[in-house]
This record gives structure tokens, sequence and C-alpha cells, in this order.
């Protein structure tokens, strides 16, 4: 490759929908929403200066590609698009047909990577014939040799994660091959299930596309935050707080937030003055602040740009995110709680 030549990033992003039977009650929450995680990663791709290809596709007891690697500029609405049918789930072979699919890609121009997310309601019981009424899962054994053998010898560069209804369904994804960083949980039985989820998914797309800016490719930590900003980003973007408006604990124990802070002279506990260091993944609501710390130097930013700088622009709803490892930066999030549990070797941020 010459010198001067430009390699340009390509992002190839498959979203897999679950449309057996018991997606009936999201289905039309399910376009919208759909549609603006389509509208966000155009945003995203337009500021960074990146290609971005999606294609759709949705599953029950059959696999059907709705869109192919179109241009996110040009991708019509999932309405007309996406219907619930009334058959079972055939979640192995969904997801083996958009990878392989995937993989059909020429790369030899651009630098490319892949990101497969799945969304389901339910657990596989439908690839290589609906199993429902028969009973008989013997057929099951040969496409988990297949998935296993496929998620164990993706590239560098590809990312697969997908999104479950409960722990069950966490630990099965995780046998599948799903790395376990790419696995998140989501209330398939409400209607604000729906609009979390894609958000969460529109928040781990953003983190897949800004961490391209600093050379990641793929992933094994999808639905992290924090983990894909810089020093520069948060000082350019947020606002420093003054060093004489909060104050940094260190927790040493798991404790109750009210008690602990009281237990500190020169303080007492306010609902929405103290924030906490994330960690493990948490429901983060719309109306919640957060705020960056920079490790070194204790220094604290925030402002109205700091969710959109750590979940993705546009993002109004509930995120379900956990901390990303970042060398140089902290993220602590809005508690209004008396009694949530701080976790050890953390630290809770006290605005003054």
């Amino acid at each position: 490759m010459s010198a001067n030549k430009i390699q340009h990033k390509v992002n190839h992003v498959a979203l897999v929908v679950d449309c057996s039977g018991s997606m009936h009650q999201h289905q039309s929450q399910l376009i919208r929403v759909v549609d603006e995680f389509v509208a966000g990663l155009k945003a995203e791709s337009d500021s960074l200066g990146h290609e971005t290809r999606i294609s759709l596709y949705s599953f029950d007891h059959k696999v059907e590609n709705l869109v192919w690697d179109m241009d996110v500029k040009h991708l019509p609405s999932m309405r007309g698009l996406y219907k619930v049918n009334n058959g079972a789930t055939a979640l192995i072979e969904a997801s083996l047909k958009s990878l392989d699919d995937l993989g059909h890609i020429w790369e030899a121009y651009g630098e490319h990577s892949f990101l497969q997310i799945v969304v389901t309601d339910g657990e596989e019981n439908a690839s290589g014939g609906d199993r429902r009424h028969d009973g008989d899962m013997a057929i099951l054994g040969p496409w988990l040799d297949k998935i296993a053998a496929k998620m164990g010898a993706l590239p560098g560069h590809w990312t697969s994660a997908i999104l479950v209804p409960n722990s069950l369904a966490k630990r099965t994804a995780q046998n599948y091959g799903f790395p376990a960083g790419n696995i998140a949980i989501w209330d398939a039985d409400s209607q604000e299930g729906v609009e979390e989820a894609i958000d969460t998914v529109r928040a781990a797309a953003t983190s897949f596309l800004r961490g391209r800016e600093h050379g990641v490719r793929g992933t094994k930590n999808l639905f992290a935050v924090g983990q894909d900003i810089s020093v520069d980003d948060v000082r350019a973007n947020l606002e420093p707080v003054p060093a004489d408006k909060y104050r940094l604990l260190k927790v040493d124990t798991e404790v109750e937030i009210r008690s602990f802070v009281d237990s500190h002279p020169g303080v007492t506990y306010e609902r929405g003055s103290c924030y906490y260091q994330l960690g493990t993944r948490v429901q983060v609501q719309p109306d919640k602040d957060v705020i960056v710390v920079e490790k070194d130097t204790d220094r604290a930013y925030t402002g109205d740009a700091a969710r959109s700088l750590l979940f993705g622009t546009g993002i109004q709803g509930t995120v379900s995110v956990k901390a990303g490892r970042n060398p140089k930066l902290e993220v602590y999030v809005q508690s209004r709680s008396v009694n949530r549990k701080l976790k050890p070797k953390t630290r809770l941020l006290i605005m003054l």
C-alpha cells in the first residue's frame, strides 16, 4: 500500500432481532426504537467520518435477511420490514447465518470491523427444526457444536454480542461462545424494557465506533462505558467541577451509602448529592447525572454533555451499563437512594 493511501474505516453492523410470537407485544415499539438506533449509528458515523453499513435480520423458526449491508444513510424504516410471527426461536441458526453472511464481505481495501448484535426474549428451541411440540432435543447437538466453533474462531476485528431476558439465558449464551462482557440482560416483559434494550445497544454501538478511533477493531467488553474516551475528550467536552465543591471518599467495606457519608466529619447525606463509582452493571435512568474523574489528579468533570460523551448522542432513556477498563478515568453515577450498597475498593464522590 502506498504511503499516502487513506485507509478509511468501514463498520459492518448486523442487528439480529427475534420475531417469534412472544415478541408480539413489542412489535410497534421495537420498530420505532430500532429506527432510532439506526439514526444514532448515522449521527456517530458522520461525526467520526466512518462508513457504516447495516444488515437487519429477523428470526422465529426461520431466519430472514431484511436488509443487506446497506449504508446507514439510506436505510428505510423498519416499518413494513419487521413483522412478528407465531413461530419458535431459532436463535443459534440466526446467529450463525448473520455471521456467515458477513464473512462474504471483501476486506481487501479499507480497515473493516464487524459488529453483530442479537436481541431475543426467549431461548433456543428451533434451530434445525421446531422442537416446541415433539420434545426432540437431540438435533440441537450439532448446532451447539457449530456455534461454539464459529464463536471461538472469530477474528480479532469481529465482535459478537447478545441481549437476553434473564440470567439463565445469559449462562446459555456464554455456553454458545458469546463473551460474558458482550452479554446484557433486558426486561422482556415490559414496554420500558424494549426502550432500555435498544438504548443499551445504541450506547454499545457508539462505544464500538468511538473505540475504532483509538485503534480498537473488536472487543469482548462491549456493554461497558468509559473505555473509549480519553482525558483530552473529557477536558474538551465537559466542565471542570471546582475543587472545593466536592470530596472523594474511599470505600473499604460494603456499606449503605447514607451511613457511610454520615460517618465522615464535615459532610451529611443529602439525596442527589452523592455519586457512586461505576463498577458492575447497573441501570442508569435518564434523570441521573454522571461525573468523570481523572485518576491521576482527582479532577472532576461534568455538564450537559456528560451523558452523551459516555452513552452516545441522543440517548434519552435508561441504559444498562458497567464500567469499562480505562487507566486514566473513572465514571461516577448519581444516586438518590438512602440504602444503596457501596462496594469495597471503590470511591464515593460527594457534591458539597
